[in-house]
């Protein structure tokens, strides 16, 4: 149950919500949703998401996470082309895996660039929970560009991110926010075994083409 001072908290957040913010989740949880299916008009559902993002977060003089909207603005651009065209051999993007190393680099990277940026953050700045607030950049940063490249485990990777962007939303008041990341990690839990199922019978479909 929560708290009558948590409930009242998310009243007043609902109710200071502009038709801009509820457009820009709305969008938001469309690209998530249609992600899923591996549908590309994930990609515009993003951008415009993002788009509106930035000017919101622009707004209210978070100048950071408006500057990563502008790498989110790019990133669905890129994760659209990627989508949309054929490699080398012709053939669609298609869901694969990283093999071990892959993921070693991608949560080293991640890692190492929490710490740097953390304690940047934490030094030379008044930002809170600084080191929890880079993880979750960097790595949403990394899990995005897997998801343009169609890696499976992005799913897995979201799952981390965002219950740490719970916690963190959580410790800023931002209850309302909290309770749609809640909502996200339902929704990629759910994600990743859709894409785990296509995954499969794409596996399968080229095993049959190979013995044909």
């Amino acid at each position: 149950m929560l708290s009558p001072e948590i409930r009242e908290a998310i009243a007043t957040a609902y109710a200071a919500m502009t038709l801009w913010e509820v457009a820009a989740v709305v969008l938001a949880l469309t690209y998530l949703l249609l992600a899923m299916r591996e549908n590309i008009l994930c990609w515009y559902a993003a951008f415009a998401s993002t788009a509106i993002y930035l000017f919101l977060f622009w707004d209210v003089s978070l100048l950071m996470e408006s500057a990563l909207q502008i790498f989110y603005l790019v990133i669905a651009v890129y994760g659209w082309w990627q989508w949309r065209h054929r490699n080398q051999d012709g053939e669609t993007l298609h869901i694969h895996r990283w093999p071990a190393a892959m993921h070693i680099f991608a949560i080293t990277g991640v890692g190492v660039l929490t710490l740097v940026f953390g304690y940047m953050l934490n030094n030379y700045t008044s930002a809170a929970l600084p080191y929890l607030d880079s993880f979750t950049t960097w790595g949403a940063v990394v899990t995005t560009y897997m998801v343009t490249r169609k890696v499976l485990e992005n799913w897995l990777y979201w799952i981390v991110i965002d219950g740490a962007a719970i916690y963190l939303y959580i410790d800023r008041g931002m209850y309302l926010t909290a309770l749609l990341f809640v909502l996200y990690v339902i929704l990629v839990i759910i994600g990743f075994f859709q894409w785990y199922t296509l995954y499969q019978n794409q596996s399968s479909s080229q095993d049959q083409t190979v013995t044909a």
